[in-house]
């Protein structure tokens, strides 16, 4: 049976996503500075619910783009819309797998942080794991530890794939079974899709494009390592198990109105500000990308 064709949906919510071909676009620029970075729980319902009636049927969604990676929380509606669709459709659960220079499962405290979100779609029922791949940030390191989100790894329903990062503590705590350290890129991506390719199942992947080199494309954070090319391997073995997948970092620059939200995005190292022909050039670049990836990630079935 051959499948719709499924149509990209491009969520604006900073204007950073060039065109796309038979694009979905949903304006929320509107939204920009309440969601940005963090919001509160019911602001990402809200946005869940007002979002319901305007996207395609999973089953017809294509790639979301949701701009900059400080709106990577967004991705927890769109995930969990369908692994609930799934389970209703087949009984089956959702893995998912991120890949990600940062483990996006931190603790915050005042709501839902695009660094915080992956604790509530790896505690859902409806998914089987989350896998967050290509992690070099410290956030998984010895001084950060406390920081992580202990629930999901000690439950098996999370696991993390680093390189050149020091995840000892993790063995200290009994879960080194949750953490894949590796030695670089190369060896990482080698060993994340030998284990998928051996375990296959209907799969939403997020990408955000800071786990990419700086070499490829620079996003609003701090970046990994992973090519291209690499990023590219781990789509083309969950060629036939794509149910959803969504893409983000894109660079943008923003000025928040409230104090607070420029206070810990400072703190977080997001005090970009690009004057209009650096963005033009660095988003320019960042659009070659997103289409290579989108070209892949229709090879793969998605």
């Amino acid at each position: 049976m051959t499948l719709p064709f499924r149509i990209p949906v491009v969520l604006d919510v900073d204007g950073a996503v060039g065109a796309l071909d038979r694009e979905l676009r949903i304006p929320l620029r509107h939204r920009q500075d309440a969601l940005r970075f963090g919001c509160s729980a019911r602001q990402l319902d809200r946005l869940a619910g007002d979002l319901a009636p305007l996207l395609p049927t999973v089953r017809r969604s294509g790639t979301a783009f949701i701009g900059s990676g400080d709106f990577h929380h967004l991705s927890a509606p769109l995930i969990l819309r369908c692994a609930r669709a799934l389970h209703a459709r087949t009984g089956q659960r959702l893995r998912v797998v991120v890949l990600d220079n940062h483990p996006d499962n931190m603790r915050f405290p005042f709501g839902v942080h695009c660094g915080s979100w992956v604790r509530q779609v790896a505690m859902d029922e409806a998914v089987s794991h989350v896998h967050v791949a290509g992690i070099t940030s410290a956030d998984i390191g010895l001084a950060h530890c406390w920081e992580n989100r202990l629930q999901p790894l000690r439950a098996g329903k999370l696991s993390y794939w680093s390189c050149g990062v020091d995840t000892g503590w993790a063995r200290w705590l009994g879960l080194g079974h949750a953490f894949h350290a590796h030695r670089d890129g190369a060896e990482l991506v080698a060993a994340l899709t030998s284990h998928l390719v051996t375990r296959p199942e209907p799969t939403y992947l997020s990408i955000d494009k800071d786990v990419l080199s700086t070499a490829v494309v620079q996003t609003n954070w701090d970046q990994g390592v992973l090519t291209l090319e690499q990023a590219g391997a781990v789509i083309d073995v969950l060629t036939g198990c794509i149910e959803g997948s969504d893409i983000t970092g894109e660079i943008s620059s923003h000025r928040y109105a409230t104090l607070w939200k420029r206070l810990l995005s400072g703190l977080d190292g997001q005090d970009i500000e690009l004057n209009a022909a650096a963005l033009d050039g660095r988003q320019g670049r960042q659009h070659e990308v997103n289409r290579a990836l989108l070209a892949r990630i229709a090879a793969a079935g998605g």
